[in-house]
């Protein structure tokens, strides 16, 4: 019997990063391998060129098949461009029974009436979470099976999409020859591998730094808040880089990994850069402290636009837990300090979770720190949740699957 695989593919406009873990007997995941290659053809989470996101593919593709050509048939894909879209939907349906009981068949329906949401046709639903079911009028129920009412409501958050944006990334890992078990929005994949549900319960923001956008997620009460995408990210400190040292994206990438950080505090007036060494083309030296002004300028801006998206939703400094930074943005030297100061809220580094894991080496468990590989590993757990059952049964194929799978999205 030949082995089975999940694989998330954390599909980035820098890179492509990957996670591959075998499926044991008893359900559990066994991490087999991380990689990360350049990615190409994707611009701000869009995919604006198919041949050239194609092939970056075909690359991290090839590593992938020299482990098991099964672990392209089971492949957990990211979806965060910024066309992402989260709106509240409310679902109402009376209890159909004389003896006001609630069966499957009415929580069938109060979920379906809340996802008639009226949508363009170039759009399509990823996800449709219920929130919270209201029986008479008493909220805040999470399973109303058995119970007694004559009203039953539904609370959803329903997260679409651009669906050509969706379908290009779907064709290019298609093309490539992989199969798509599921698409996956970014910051759920992100939350999956590092909110407890403690954080969850107290209330937490996690905020995803990535080289094209930034995107961002709240709970409270163990539920989805709010959630948004947008359109900027390391990337952009790349380029102001890039323009303010009059110097190429590359070495200006180099300046921002080697020197760069998010404040002045130690930083002496003398303390130069040789671009030379760096840019052969580049003329003179610059101040590390022109470098850092740069940097906090497209950070602040950053963090700016998380803060006005918590004071909408009425959260500015009024989560406990505060807020969780993950991605390849957030390695920079100060990045804790420098969100504690913009959100005023704790902040700090998410860790992937590993408990629910068989990790082989201690090398893997080094990498799986990785910021980087926080969504990566959200993708693997949550295809383990789609696919298998607490039990470690696994779901059915087909049509059948698929509506298992998504009445599983639809849990609270």
């Amino acid at each position: 019997m030949a082995n089975t695989f999940i694989t998330g593919l954390d599909i980035g406009s820098s890179s492509l990063k990957a996670a591959v873990a075998e499926v044991k007997s008893d359900g559990k995941l066994s991490l087999v391998r991380l990689l990360k290659t350049p990615s190409g053809g994707m611009r701000k989470g869009t995919v604006d060129d198919l041949a050239e996101m194609t092939r970056s593919l075909n690359n991290i593709f090839t590593d992938i098949k020299q482990i098991s050509r099964n672990a392209l048939k089971n492949l957990y894909v990211n979806v965060g461009g910024a066309d992402v879209r989260v709106q509240s939907s409310r679902g109402i349906v009376a209890v159909s029974r004389a003896d006001s009981e609630i069966y499957q068949d009415d929580v069938d329906r109060a979920r379906q009436a809340s996802q008639a949401i009226n949508l363009p046709p170039n759009r399509m639903v990823l996800h449709a979470i219920v929130r919270e079911f209201i029986v008479d009028g008493v909220g805040d129920i999470r399973d109303p099976l058995g119970m007694v009412g004559n009203r039953l409501e539904v609370n959803s958050l329903i997260i679409d999409a651009f669906s050509p944006a969706v379908k290009n990334v779907l064709k290019c890992v298609e093309m490539a020859g992989a199969t798509v078990a599921g698409p996956i929005f970014t910051p759920l994949a992100d939350a999956e591998s590092v909110l407890s549900k403690n954080q969850k319960e107290l209330g937490v923001a996690l905020v995803d730094i990535g080289f094209g956008t930034t995107s961002m997620c709240v709970y409270e009460e163990n539920k989805l808040v709010h959630a948004a995408v947008f359109p900027i990210g390391s990337g952009n400190i790349t380029n102001d880089l890039a323009i303010g040292l009059k110097t190429s994206i590359e070495a200006a990438e180099v300046v921002k990994l080697t020197f760069g950080a998010t404040s002045l505090k130690g930083i002496s007036g003398r303390d130069q850069i040789d671009l030379k060494k760096i840019d052969s083309h580049a003329r003179a030296n610059v101040s590390r402290r022109a470098v850092i002004d740069i940097i906090e300028v497209r950070l602040a801006e950053i963090f700016e636009m998380v803060n006005a998206e918590l004071k909408m939703i009425n959260r500015a400094g009024k989560l406990p837990v505060g807020v969780v930074l993950v991605g390849g943005g957030v390695k920079l030297p100060g990045m804790v300090d420098f969100a504690k100061d913009e959100l005023k809220l704790p902040a700090q580094i998410g860790i992937t979770d590993t408990s629910s894991l068989e990790i082989p080496s201690g090398e893997m468990s080094l990498q799986i720190e990785d910021p980087e590989f926080v969504c990566a590993m959200g993708l693997l757990s949550k295809g383990r949740d789609r696919e298998y059952g607490e039990e470690g049964v696994p779901a059915m194929n087909g049509a059948v699957g698929w509506a298992k799978r998504l009445l599983k999205d639809m849990l609270p």
